[in-house]
């Protein structure tokens, strides 16, 4: 009798389970319009880097000034997008993430037609303000499909896009712009964003499980002294894969001496190691607290260290690509689960805040490297600049924030307690 009893509440804690999960009609097909938004805004941003000398020479300025137009997109995503969600705070996810579509096409579409640098630089903004927020509020919706506690996993599907760019849209949005025109690199990212539009239209669920929430609750989230820590550890440990990535053409020419045709190959190996480590990440995120963080950057630090003393081998210099890509992504979901376990109440801001950090640890990963590389270090000492900001990402991590347990999980402000808002989706694991 106790068994059949026992059994019987084993069947309505299942029932119970059951219930509270979200039904979507296309999850599949819904993560699939996720990651193919994200996958053309990051070869929209990636695509950029490549074309900088064709923009340069078409609209008559040097090199130095054309950068303002890579830096106004990253300016778009450090503010644009955190105001983007302030304004739009009570938007439901799914109307935002069309409409975030929407002005990505804008954005693309009129640097496709800038008739000077200066225009060029404001459409640059106005695409970019589209990325954190696009991010956040997709993670929100992947969290929905995929139901509670898998926060990481979310925000990892909703990257898988962005890793693809890096492998494949970048280099095909680079060669397009290289055989037709840097303005046909720019109307075939369109092109790409028009299909994700269409996408989200079709098989984002319509639900009011993924309303809006509140300003006030937003900018709560910012007076939260944790959230600004991780941020910081974000900035600093992130900055490492710029210092590598933006120098991986010198590396592989003056380094390791071998002909610039390698440099496509480098940066494929680079694109691979980002997929594995994102999908890794979030498994691990959701599980653990503090290990995706603590491994990917202790991981990283080591692999600076190879690099910086072998890097000029090939057969070295090729695996700790491969090594640093993987290991920096898989640290990833777990700040975005940590954010949002600081702020449970505003995981679309967070998601544009991560992103935010990720922008800012490519000024800095950058800047680091010109640094030594103008004190005469040598072509592979950037890494060594990565390895000085990671190492501080990763100490302030422990010293700050390791130990501390996320905010508690609002209760559900709306409807039956039984089925969580989306605003309890996005969690961390407790530490």
């Amino acid at each position: 009798m106790h068994q059949h009893a026992y059994e019987g509440q084993c069947a309505a804690e299942e029932t119970r389970r059951a219930s509270a999960m979200p039904t979507v009609k296309y999850p599949k097909l819904t993560l699939l319009a996720l990651a193919l938004g994200t996958f053309a805004i990051g070869t929209g941003e990636f695509g950029s880097n490549g074309i900088i000398q064709l923009f340069a020479s078409d609209l008559d300025v040097s090199i130095p000034v054309a950068t303002y137009a890579i830096t106004a997109y990253a300016f778009g995503v450090v503010i644009g997008s955190p105001a983007i969600i302030l304004v739009a705070a009570r938007a439901n996810r799914r109307t935002l993430l069309i409409g975030l579509i929407a002005l990505f096409l804008v954005g693309n579409g009129l640097s496709a037609l800038a008739p000077n640098i200066e225009l060029l630089v404001v459409c640059r903004f106005i695409a970019g303000s589209v990325q954190g927020a696009f991010f956040g509020a997709g993670a929100v919706v992947a969290a929905y499909v995929y139901g509670p506690g898998k926060g990481g996993k979310a925000f990892a599907t909703v990257m898988g896009g962005l890793t693809v760019a890096t492998i494949a849209g970048s280099p095909l949005g680079t060669f397009i712009g290289q055989s037709a025109g840097w303005r046909v690199m720019y109307w075939t990212v369109v092109a790409v964003g028009l299909l994700a539009g269409a996408a989200l239209v079709a098989w984002l669920p319509r639900t009011d499980e993924l309303r809006g929430n509140s300003i006030a609750n937003e900018l709560r989230a910012l007076r939260r002294g944790n959230v600004w820590l991780m941020v910081a550890v974000a900035a600093l440990g992130i900055s490492s894969i710029f210092a590598v990535y933006t120098f991986i053409g010198p590396f592989v020419t003056d380094a390791a001496r071998r002909d610039a045709s390698v440099i496509p190959l480098a940066l494929a190996v680079f694109g691979l190691g980002m997929a594995v480590g994102n999908q890794l990440g979030g498994r691990v995120a959701d599980r653990q607290a503090n290990r995706g963080l603590t491994w990917g950057y202790g991981g990283v630090l080591i692999l600076l260290v190879l690099i910086g003393v072998a890097g000029g081998d090939l057969a070295i210099l090729l695996p700790c690509l491969f090594g640093v890509g993987a290991t920096m992504m898989f640290a990833i979901p777990t700040i975005q689960v940590r954010l949002t376990g600081f702020a449970p109440d505003a995981p679309t801001l967070m998601g544009a805040l991560n992103l935010a950090a990720l922008n800012l640890a490519n000024s800095l990963g950058a800047i680091g490297g010109a640094v030594t590389l103008d004190a005469g270090w040598g072509t592979l000492s950037t890494v060594w600049a990565g390895f000085v900001l990671t190492a501080a990402g990763l100490i302030l991590y422990i010293v700050t924030i390791a130990r501390r347990r996320p905010s508690p999980v609002p209760p559900v402000l709306e409807g039956n307690a039984a089925e969580p808002h989306p605003r309890q989706l996005i969690r961390s694991t407790p530490a």
